[in-house]
């Protein structure tokens, strides 16, 4: 790669196309590591004030216009809404050859980019929770990037991301929807169970179920990333059939469903790992049958 090619030969001309909680970020971000931004796309009320509050005095202007005036064009919109948004901004030539064109999707790889001919594509996917806030750009810093690019690309995709207060994880084109749903899988359905539990206690009585939760799932969460299934506590791991039987005859019927699928998954690695004996499942498992 020449050295025009590398981001830290000079300053980049950056346009990011999505100012929601995403993009506004990751463009804060690289107008801290010292790039110029030259214009930004925000359509909503909500996103034309991200754009002001990160990302002031940068043009707002329709998306072809964003591209056109950036050497690199970073997009940040919804997985779903990236393959028109590009296949729409190639038909209108908004793209150029030698142009950076850069994604921030966990789900798409380097082919939802193919339209922008000529261009030189990247996937640079942060792991990280948006709040929309300033919060975010100091989470940044040490935030995993799963990034697939070129092989001649990849020392380019590594500075923007290091850039940006990151760390590059390599991910294959192919294994794109596998990372994006692990991460998914573990954060978004995280939250869900964590609000669900509190709701769940709530009706049993404690007033501050943050406060309940809080040691236990922060000495969980420390176990699991640390031991994985090692950690693993519970009457689920224990076998303990008429625990869960009575646990199922108290969970209301919209939240059942779910505790019978997790405990399920958790029997299975259980028994995977040893930390439940065969014959302590099966009275377990028919209960959860």
């Amino acid at each position: 790669m020449n050295a025009s090619m590398r981001p830290d030969a000079a300053r980049l001309q950056v346009g990011v196309i999505g100012a929601g909680r995403v993009g506004a970020v990751l463009g804060a971000a690289l107008l801290r590591a010292g790039h110029d931004l030259v214009a930004v796309s925000a359509v909503s009320e909500a996103s034309r004030a991200r754009a002001a509050a990160f990302l002031p005095d940068v043009p707002v202007l329709p998306p072809d216009e964003v591209a056109r005036a950036a050497s690199l064009v970073l997009l940040a919109v919804p997985d779903d809404a990236l393959p028109p948004l590009v296949q729409g901004l190639a038909d209108v030539g908004a793209f150029r050859p030698g142009q950076i064109v850069a994604h921030a999707s966990g789900r798409h790889g380097l082919a939802v980019l193919a339209p922008a001919h000529g261009a030189l594509p990247l996937a640079l996917h942060p792991v990280l929770p948006f709040t929309g806030t300033t919060v975010d750009l100091e989470r940044l810093t040490g935030t995993s990037f799963g990034v697939t690019a070129p092989d001649v690309l990849r020392p380019m995709a590594e500075a923007l991301v290091v850039e940006m207060g990151g760390e590059p994880v390599w991910v294959l084109e192919e294994m794109r929807p596998l990372w994006h749903a692990a991460l998914a899988h573990g954060a978004n359905h995280l939250v869900t169970l964590v609000a669900s539990a509190a709701d769940l206690l709530r009706q049993a009585g404690a007033e501050h179920p943050g406060q309940v939760l809080a040691p236990l799932l922060g000495a969980a969460l420390d176990g699991a990333l640390r031991s994985g299934d090692a950690a693993l506590t519970g009457p689920v791991s224990r076998g303990d059939a008429g625990t869960v039987a009575a646990h199922l005859a108290a969970l209301p019927d919209d939240v059942r469903p779910s505790y019978v699928a997790l405990a399920r998954l958790t029997a299975d690695r259980a028994l995977a790992s040893g930390r439940l004996a065969a014959q302590s499942a099966e009275g377990l498992l028919g209960v959860l049958a």
